[in-house]
């Protein structure tokens, strides 16, 4: 009856990866149920699509399985795992062959609409939804550079690394970037008709 009481405390990201490592398949299990919705929601804010996000989450932690023998917990785990996970989705659009270079200034490269996010009833209240829905609509190339920056928090130089291309480049897709989502929510937020009757 004392479940309570005899609890283990939990373990640490870096203690079950060296579990994992030596094949417990239990802690491996346990790091998958901590870490795949960040996982996922990063691929998807990547993509911007749902069935995309959902197989690159997948492939992370195939990956993450081959690779956990190489965590030596000199960083976090979540910093190692972010890194795996941004490695995948920019390995992905190499071989779709997204390139930032071309996206150009005014946004030639195909914009992806999901479809049902042009929800006439948004309330105001929900504006992280509707920058994600425009963040959706940007090209490939600017959305990946404002997710890292802007909401991942990476500095230009690093962006740059990952990406292989020069810093100005990131700094020039982020200003498009910021310049065209503004343009996305402002139409996002244009005032609709309301109907006339008003409290009695």
């Amino acid at each position: 009856m004392a479940d309570n009481e005899t609890e283990k405390p939990k373990s640490s990201d870096f203690e079950l990866a060296q579990r994992a490592a030596e094949g417990d398949m239990a802690s491996f299990e346990e790091l998958y149920q901590r870490h795949n919705r960040r996982v996922y929601s990063l691929c998807l804010r990547m993509t911007g699509n749902v069935v995309e996000a959902e197989d690159l989450a997948q492939e992370v932690f195939i990956q993450l399985f081959r690779k956990i023998g190489s965590f030596r917990g000199e960083s976090a785990f979540t910093t190692w795992l972010h890194r795996l996970t941004v490695n995948q989705v920019l390995m992905h659009f190499r071989k779709r062959g997204v390139r930032l270079e071309q996206t150009t200034e005014d946004g030639e490269a195909p914009i992806q609409i999901v479809k049902g996010t042009e929800n006439p009833n948004a309330m105001p209240v929900v504006d992280r939804i509707a920058l994600d829905k425009a963040i959706v609509q940007l090209p490939p190339g600017y959305r990946t550079v404002f997710t890292l920056h802007d909401i991942e928090g990476h500095e230009h130089e690093e962006i740059a690394r990952m990406l292989g291309c020069s810093v100005g480049t990131s700094k020039s897709q982020l200003h498009k970037a910021r310049m065209k989502l503004r343009g996305l929510l402002r139409q996002q937020n244009k005032p609709k008709e309301q109907p006339r009757s008003g409290p009695k």
